[in-house]
């Protein structure tokens, strides 16, 4: 507790980082007080049904991700997920689309521009998902008497454009924590909202052990085994394989040394280069088996498909979601890292890897060597993102506590909490501060 102490003493005491960490906590705030604030014409009062309905299920994910605004009719309903629909159509489209590629190359100016057009594009599904979203109020349960304006267009319109303007607010609010705090600032918004829903949901879990069904010692059980799977998914972001790398060392006369003089690095390749965006396009599919179920629901398949794909915690669903999550792992994988480019970075740079040709040879290497490790990352990528559907069987948890032993929502969590915590201890060292990431005595120079 004291090192606990003496590291917010440090953190305090270094003037860009204490502007930075509350700039970060202040914009955090704006973001959770608005996702309290309902729609204009809409009774709060008439709203138990649609935070019932959206408890479970995938709504209950869009709900925990846009942190319990889907549920409230919140100006922020839409959260800050159209800006990621947004950037994952404009990253696959730099693959097919020779405009894009030129941008990457562009350095910063390009990036800019790409960074507009992402802002655009989310601008253009916040106008698609606002009314639909509106429309769909009906069906989650919110009766007709809760709309106190009505569903005319007196309603609907001014209530697209305060959804759009809340996505497009919580885009600048997470824009300003990259640029003026600490972490990034869109995951940041995502992850506060996931964590929002966290007390709520164990306390649901634990009033319900409490009541007689496991008592105490179940619950203590069940937040061990929290902790060993965060300490699991701290293992796959964290794990790499090193690739040792030579350099030829210059000398003084503008030629290289013998190779065996040259300074050893090695090329960190991730157990999980993808993340968490597998995932996200896995259930970005799942959707569909459902929806075909239902619309052909006439016939036995039709109807096999409609009540297996709606449970997240049945076999079908998660036998289907993990086969996509491999897949989507390899995919993302290949479109992500590019290993050529690598190769031909490092012969220019004068390096090589020890009995491997620089060059197309160090490629192919760099190549096989991803497809070898990507095989048991999406595997463990997999096995945690149904890892919820599995403690839901054997332990019989409630379904909104489930979804925080695995999935996206732990994972982000989890990512987001390294990231951040690295970017602190970035701080910390270059202040002569011991980081966060290890205990001693105060190292600030004199």
């Amino acid at each position: 507790m004291k090192n606990f102490f003496e590291i917010i003493s440090n953190i305090w005491k270094i003037e860009e980082l204490r502007k930075r960490v509350l700039m970060t906590l202040g914009l955090l705030l704006v973001y959770r007080f608005g996702a309290q604030v309902v729609l204009p014409g809409i009774d709060t009062s008439q709203l138990a049904a649609l935070s019932s309905n959206t408890e479970q299920g995938i709504l209950g994910i869009l709900n925990a991700f846009t942190g319990g605004a889907f549920a409230n009719a919140s100006v922020f309903a839409l959260g800050i997920m159209p800006y990621i629909s947004a950037s994952i159509v404009v990253q696959l489209m730099g693959i097919a689309v020779p405009y894009l590629q030129k941008l990457d190359k562009e350095g910063e100016s390009g990036r800019k521009t790409k960074n507009q057009i992402t802002r655009w594009l989310t601008i253009g599904i916040c106008i698609v998902q606002a009314p639909a979203y509106l429309y769909s109020l009906g069906a989650l349960g919110v009766p007709d008497s809760a709309f106190l304006l009505g569903k005319g267009l007196n309603f609907i319109i001014p209530s697209v454009i305060i959804l759009v303007t809340g996505c497009v607010f919580a885009m600048w609010l997470g824009e300003k924590i990259t640029d003026k705090g600490i972490g990034n600032g869109i995951s940041l918004l995502i992850m506060i909202g996931i964590i929002a829903t966290m007390p709520q949901a164990f306390v649901q879990e634990a009033v319900t052990r409490l009541d007689g069904n496991g008592g105490p010692m179940l619950i203590l059980v069940e937040v061990i085994l929290w902790f060993v799977v965060i300490l699991a998914c701290v293992l796959l972001v964290m794990a790499t394989r090193k690739i040792p790398v030579q350099y030829a060392r210059r000398s003084a006369s503008g030629g290289y040394e013998k190779n065996i003089m040259g300074s050893r690095q090695y090329i960190p390749l991730k157990l999980n280069a993808s993340g968490v965006m597998p995932i996200i396009f896995a259930q970005a599919i799942m959707f569909a088996p459902g929806l075909l179920g239902r619309t052909f629901n006439d016939t036995a398949v039709g109807q096999w498909m409609e009540v297996q794909f709606q449970d997240i915690f049945g076999l079908a669903y998660n036998i289907l979601f993990a086969l996509l999550i491999i897949i989507f792992t390899y995919f993302y994988t290949a479109i992500t890292v590019p290993t050529n480019k690598m190769a031909d970075d490092l012969k220019r740079s004068g390096g090589f890897i020890p009995g491997i040709r620089p060059g197309k040879e160090t490629g192919s290497f760099l190549d096989k060597i991803m497809s070898l490790i990507t095989l048991p990352g999406s595997i463990f990528l997999a096995i945690i993102a149904v890892l919820p559907a599995i403690v839901v069987k054997l332990i019989d948890i409630q379904s909104g506590w489930a979804l925080f032993y695995g999935g996206t929502s732990l994972l982000i969590m989890v990512g987001v909490a390294i990231d951040t915590v690295q970017q602190v201890n970035a701080y910390l060292l270059n202040r002569h501060y011991d980081g966060l990431m290890k205990t001693g005595k105060n190292r600030k120079v004199a």
